[in-house]
């Protein structure tokens, strides 16, 4: 099971579509938890901090973490941030 991002991220968005990932990694089972951000278009630095909680949490439950679909623009912020290694591609 693939863990979505919503179309839009912002900081007003970013405690329910955390909420949403936190209920989506509790249900779902495997080694590794991937985030598809492909249908990601309007989001701000909260989109990265909720990728890394996300991936934090992933880490706790014992399971690695990849994003999928992510945006170029976002990418570059995370770069921007000094954490785009934290935010590995998914095959």
């Amino acid at each position: 099971m693939m863990l979505v991002l919503p179309a839009k991220l912002t900081h007003d968005d970013a405690p329910a579509c955390m909420r949403m990932l936190q209920q989506g990694l509790a249900g779902q089972n495997g080694s590794a938890a991937v985030v598809d951000a492909s249908a990601l278009t309007r989001f701000d630095s909260s989109a990265i901090a909720v990728l890394l909680e996300c991936r934090r949490e992933a880490g706790m439950l014992g399971r690695g973490f990849a994003v999928k679909g992510l945006s170029p623009r976002l990418r570059e912020l995370a770069t921007l941030y000094g954490v785009a290694g934290l935010l590995p591609a998914a095959p």
